[in-house]
């Protein structure tokens, strides 16, 4: 159980629920996925390097509040001794729970499978003589150990990169007693080595890249005796800060801040279990951490490079069945997508749906000699993206093409800033949104001209431009031809560049002007409805419901009788089915395959029905320390699809969904008595896609 009414008093309002540990509890739901004997073995590590992903971003992201508070002392406020105390529990029995898995759980199973990573003491001759070969020419060369002294400081020790503390014995060569030394391990090696097969015996065997270098230490310290040494990374505070009104080239600002983010405040030092007193202390005196912020794991230091064993094995029956989707239901291939729009608006489910359709949405407008005009927001594309090349490709023919590009999108600034330094290299307006805030909406817009008049026609997604999640994310993309809904997407895209004032918007709800204030308004209107006896209700699906006047709104609502379901993948800190308090509200999580990624929220009033769909969750931040949009479904067909798809079939969810009790906790639902379960993931990739065909796969997941 992860938090209790006891555990709530790190918000402003004590009866809610604590955000950072809700957080870390839905990566214990992340982490069910590793301990489910029905997922196939390769996809339960990659569950549990997922996990250990998320919790390195959370390091990075949300604990340096709470340690710099511990190290202040301060015992009131969000952020003190006891929340990071709190804090420290929950994480260190998670990385627990992790690290048992892994070794009592999932190995074993590798192993019965003939899947092995050998340590030094396992390995035969033959395969000492390899890895001793492999040391010489590929390993050695890169090492320079570095021993410490008055003029050898303790080195640069980046974010996350793996390195080895040794204690030295016997004097070095110039007679001193210096007895620490660092060895940093190159990031350019792989962290897993595959054995060649004939010294396999037939099974897969591999070996570590930490293994390689702990057998060799010693010869690294020619004339001295390696007495005691173990594995460490250190996690960094990464969220770049830079103050935008201070700055007159905020991308140049920003990457000189790229430069200088492996170096951050340390926020988490992991070590070996074995690692003795003397090098922890040492460590942790040198990081400036207290004895809370070291994690003893028994396993490797960095599970997220795990991730290369699937690859690296080549079991395919050891996998998902891969999961193929059609291309979009609505869409014509061999018709032109803008005359199909001129008829009705398209929704793209996605993964279930290709995301070719919004590729092949923008492909025609960068052939079609009749669009003019290509205006896109660029958050997260990924480094090497198709979509880029097509804005690439309209510029060389001709077109005006506007990118407002996000430069602050958390650990995508990098691929942003070339991106952004390329197009306007090549003529290309680009734009950096506005000072203060992210511009996080997800919108395109093509400008054409069709006989004597310009015709618009927009694209707005609940997710990103990127083509590698948008097979990994569920999310929503909305084409359409509405002149209402595409005039006011035209004065969005003038606001960013510009800075002028927003008209009044008739069918867009942005932030930070008036998305916050809109939701408020419209859950507040069925609160007094329901007051009155009208039958209201209310379904939202989002990652996040954190911000404390939509969770008092909802609250307030559900006691004035609207029925409320919230379907939350990630951080809730609003308590769902409190006696006296929030009996009317449920709150669920559906973990699953995919990534539940899109946002919808549906009110209804009696008959009369509204649905959003949006790019922003519910959390402050998104609704006035970034531009975000939400935008109505006023197609009833396409309504009534996404309450189907988006909705009712996880709220029925009886095989990934998770509910919380009135405690806080989340239970995993069980299927009722005699029914069979139900997962909406699984449904909706049989309704729009196909699974391969494979052999003897029976498994429920396969």
């Amino acid at each position: 159980m992860w938090t209790s009414f006891q555990d709530r008093a790190s918000l402003a309002d004590p009866r809610l629920l604590d955000r950072d540990l809700s957080l870390l509890a839905f990566n214990e739901r992340v982490l069910d996925w590793a301990v489910r004997e029905d997922v196939p073995l390769l996809e339960r590590l990659r569950f549990l390097c997922i996990v250990s992903s998320n919790l390195d971003e959370f390091f990075e992201v949300r604990a340096e509040p709470h340690l710099s508070a511990a190290q202040a002392k301060d015992s009131k406020g969000q952020y003190s001794v006891a929340s990071f105390e709190r804090l420290a529990l929950a994480l260190h029995k998670l990385v627990e729970r992790q690290y048992t898995l892994y070794n009592e759980q999932l190995m074993p199973a590798f192993e019965a499978l003939g899947i092995h990573i050998l340590s030094h003491g396992e390995r035969n001759a033959a395969q000492r003589a390899w890895v001793q070969q492999y040391f010489e020419k590929e390993v050695r060369p890169l090492l320079i150990p570095v021993g410490l002294d008055p003029s050898h400081p303790f080195p640069q020790v980046a974010n996350k990169s793996l390195n080895f503390i040794v204690r030295l014995k016997g004097k070095d060569a110039f007679g001193r007693e210096n007895d620490i030394a660092i060895v940093k391990v190159p990031r350019v090696l792989p962290r897993l080595i595959r054995l060649p097969d004939k010294l396999a015996g037939g099974k897969a065997l591999f070996v570590s890249l930490s293994s390689v270098i702990r057998a060799h230490l010693a010869e690294l310290f020619s004339g001295r005796e390696v007495w005691q040494f173990s594995q460490f990374r250190v996690t960094r505070h990464s969220d770049l800060a830079v103050d935008e009104d201070d700055v007159q080239n905020l991308r140049m600002a920003l990457r000189q801040g790229l430069e200088h983010r492996h170096y951050g405040q340390a926020v988490r030092l992991e070590v070996s279990a074995g690692c003795s007193e003397y090098l922890s202390e040492f460590l942790l005196k040198q990081f400036g951490l207290p004895a809370r912020s070291l994690y003893r794991v028994h396993g490797p230091v960095n599970l997220v490079r795990l991730t290369q064993l699937i690859d690296l094995v080549n079991r395919p029956d050891l996998c998902f069945v891969p999961y193929v989707p059609n291309f979009p239901v609505q869409m014509h291939p061999g018709r032109s997508v803008f005359e199909q729009l001129q008829e009705r608006d398209i929704l793209i489910h996605q993964p279930y749906e290709s995301f070719d359709g919004v590729l092949s949405f923008l492909r025609q407008a960068v052939h079609d000699p009749k669009v003019l005009a290509i205006k896109q927001t660029i958050y997260r594309t990924g480094a090497d993206s198709e979509l880029m090349e097509l804005l690439r490709e309209a510029v060389r023919r001709g077109k005006e093409v506007t990118v407002v590009v996000e430069l602050k999108a958390r650990f995508d600034e990098e691929a942003n800033i070339n991106w952004a330094e390329m197009l306007e290299s090549i003529g290309a307006q680009v734009v950096y949104g506005v000072v203060g805030l992210k511009t996080h909406a997800k919108m395109m817009l093509i400008t054409r001209r069709e006989g004597k008049s310009l015709k618009r026609y927009g694209h707005l997604s609940t997710g990103n431009y990127n083509p590698r999640t948008a097979k990994l994310y569920t999310d929503i993309s909305h084409l359409t031809a509405d002149a209402g809904i595409t005039a006011e997407m035209d004065q969005v895209f003038v606001h960013l560049a510009s800075q002028s004032k927003l008209p009044r918007m008739r069918h867009l709800w942005m932030a930070p002007f008036h998305l916050h204030r809109n939701l408020i308004a419209k859950i507040d209107a069925l609160g007094r409805a329901a007051e009155a006896g009208k039958d209201t209700r209310i379904v939202a699906k989002m990652n996040s419901l954190t911000d404390e006047a939509l969770v008092r709104s909802l609250i307030a609502a559900g006691q004035q009788g609207v029925k409320i379901d919230l379907i939350v993948r990630g951080a809730c800190v609003l308590p769902a089915q409190v006696p006296g308090y929030t009996d009317n509200i449920r709150v669920r999580s559906v973990i699953g395959r995919l990534l539940e990624h899109s946002r919808v929220f549906y009110f209804r009033l009696e008959e009369a029905d509204e649905l959003y769909l949006s790019s922003a969750d519910w959390m402050n931040r998104n609704m006035v320390r970034r531009v975000e949009l939400a935008w109505p479904v006023t197609d009833a067909g396409l309504r009534q699809r996404l309450v189907d798809e988006c909705l009712v079939a996880y709220l029925h969810d009886g095989i990934d969904a998770w509910d919380m009790g009135a405690d806080g906790a989340y239970a995993h639902v069980a299927p009722k008595e005699h029914q069979v379960a139900h997962g909406a993931q699984r449904a909706l990739m049989e309704r729009y896609g196909r699974f391969e065909k494979r052999y003897g796969r029976t498994k429920p997941w396969t």
